[in-house]
């Protein structure tokens, strides 16, 4: 066996050079964990240049029986590329990054899979053009190839839905080294301009936590980019009050964005929050401001505002508005405190949404509590007529172990959301007190990590949070709901109809005979 493994890496070294072939300990264990799972380390890590080294190092990796499993920007929380075999090869596709095309007259760009967001959005800008859907909050990590893997939400989720829903077209490696181009660019002397060539191959690649393939480049469309931004910003006495008021802005399509907090989680968030930070989030609201006179009445609001506005708030809902001009804005603003008003909404100070939106993807300090306690969400989408149940299921869960998570100092709190005018989003969130490990201190910024107290290990708080985590899960399965990132974690298997597990099966067979794309995801 060690002679057949040092022959294999020998291989994985000739292809694509000695640099990019890492096996110490140190980088075996930190690209193998996620936020969330810390469990087997990689065999070693492998940082491919080009489409042809992925696929010639997959070919290698599986002709030999070893699992091989793709990592992007690695902050997911669901285990989707946590290795679930020994001796796995991890494939780091960092080195991937580049914005390959950025074709304004068709109105798409091709980028390679290992480009993040923030990449993206910065090679956009001055293109007037964004794509519809441009990223998560972590999208100074998080890459275009993981949000398509994991699926994603956030920045234009509220009109134009999830990650997934932006793609047109995909290059993908299977199993076999095979390089598979989807959509119209599947055709000979095709482009990648069009999605629907046919039944819809790219979908298939889209949301599978890298189960079936490994994403290489990715084609998105294009959209002019919107200049007139309106925010605003609302208290609620309670969960249900604000959710109906997000289930109205969603069903009536008037936000980019729409995202609420319960207490516990923007009393986490603010307390993160260094004054500094204040100060250079509001130098991006005043460069973000569309004119001299916006940019100087901006600041000047935000910084009047400060804090204090947030001391008496229960439940925070955050809107984001953007129109072509800014009659509609105006109109879609007004019309949004019409609704936050017959749900029972008072108006506050609109720094959050601000700030958030001038400054899209900042340093991932917010992995961590603000004392260095370990963060882990949960979530479910749900259709509006359930959001609410689906609160309240959770609520329960987390009443009948109180006394558990007061003893063992477990802190939880929810970020909701909404996506296009269909989904709503509940993400339920845990701190506990625990050591960091590695991915944790390589994330967060020195100057942050150096002041956090930190924890050490606490295995009674871990395996408590692991218990309620699993109730949830199963409530939510039970409860019918839909999932990012599904990974390892979430019950895909459990909760499908047989004949859509069938085919899943059907197709894995088809693509990874043997099972060595990234085994154990979605339940394969």
């Amino acid at each position: 066996m060690a002679s057949s493994i040092a022959t294999l890496l020998e291989t994985i070294t000739a292809q694509v050079g000695a640099d990019a072939v890492l096996t110490d300990a140190h980088s075996c264990a930190l690209h193998t964990q996620d936020i969330y799972t810390k469990a087997l380390p990689a065999l070693a890590v492998v940082r491919p240049g080009t489409t042809e080294q992925v696929a010639e190092v997959v070919a290698a990796v599986t002709q030999r029986g070893h699992a091989v499993v793709a990592r992007g920007g690695g902050m997911s929380y669901s285990s989707g590329y946590v290795p679930a075999e020994p001796d796995t090869i991890l494939l780091d596709l960092s080195r991937l990054n580049r914005v390959v095309e950025c074709n304004t007259e068709d109105m798409y760009v091709t980028v390679e899979t290992g480009c993040t967001w923030n990449d993206l959005h910065q090679a956009l800008r001055d293109s007037g053009c964004r794509t519809p859907y441009w990223g998560p909050l972590s999208g100074i990590k998080a890459t275009v190839g993981g949000g398509l893997s994991q699926n994603s939400i956030f920045w234009g989720s509220g009109r134009y839905g999830s990650a997934a829903d932006s793609v047109l077209s995909l290059e993908v490696v299977l199993a076999d080294g095979t390089i598979l181009d989807t959509g119209s660019n599947a055709q000979r002397n095709g482009a990648p301009f069009f999605r629907h060539y046919g039944p819809d191959l790219t979908g298939l690649f889209c949301c599978d936590t890298g189960a079936l393939g490994i994403k290489t480049r990715a084609t998105l469309p294009l959209a002019p980019a919107l200049r007139a931004h309106r925010f605003a910003s609302f208290d609620f006495d309670d969960y249900r009050a604000m959710a109906g008021a997000m289930s109205a802005i969603s069903r009536a399509g008037l936000a980019m964005e729409c995202f609420g907090f319960d207490p516990f989680l923007q009393k986490q968030r603010l307390q993160r929050e260094s004054l500094l930070k204040d100060v250079k989030a509001l130098a991006g609201v005043v460069k973000a401001s569309g004119s001299v006179l916006a940019a100087v009445k901006d600041g000047l609001q935000t910084a009047v505002a400060g804090r204090g506005f947030m001391d008496d708030v229960a439940y925070s809902l955050h809107v984001m508005i953007e129109e072509h001009g800014a009659a509609a804005a105006d109109d879609g603003l007004a019309r949004t405190r019409q609704v936050c008003a017959d749900h029972g909404g008072r108006e506050l100070e609109n720094s959050i949404p601000k700030i958030l939106r001038a400054n899209p993807f900042t340093p991932l300090n917010n992995i961590v509590g603000p004392s260095g306690e370990r963060w882990a969400p949960l979530h479910a989408l749900a259709p509006h007529s359930r959001a609410v149940a689906i609160i309240d299921g959770v609520e329960k869960i987390f009443s009948g172990h109180r006394q558990l998570m007061e003893g063992e100092g477990i802190g939880v709190g929810y970020l909701l959301a909404t996506v296009s005018t269909h989904c709503f989003v509940v993400e339920p969130v845990f701190f506990w007190p625990d050591a960091m490990t590695e991915i944790h201190r390589d994330t967060v910024e020195p100057g942050v990590l150096k002041k956090l107290p930190g924890f050490e290990e606490n295995p009674g708080a871990r395996q408590a949070v692991a218990q309620i985590r699993q109730e949830l899960l199963d409530f939510f399965c039970d409860a019918g709901a839909a999932h990012l990132q599904v990974g390892k974690a979430y019950p895909y298997k459990q909760g499908l109809k047989p004949a859509s597990w069938e085919l899943l099966r059907e197709l894995k067979q088809a693509v990874d005979p043997d099972n060595r794309i990234n085994p154990g995801s979605l339940g394969l």
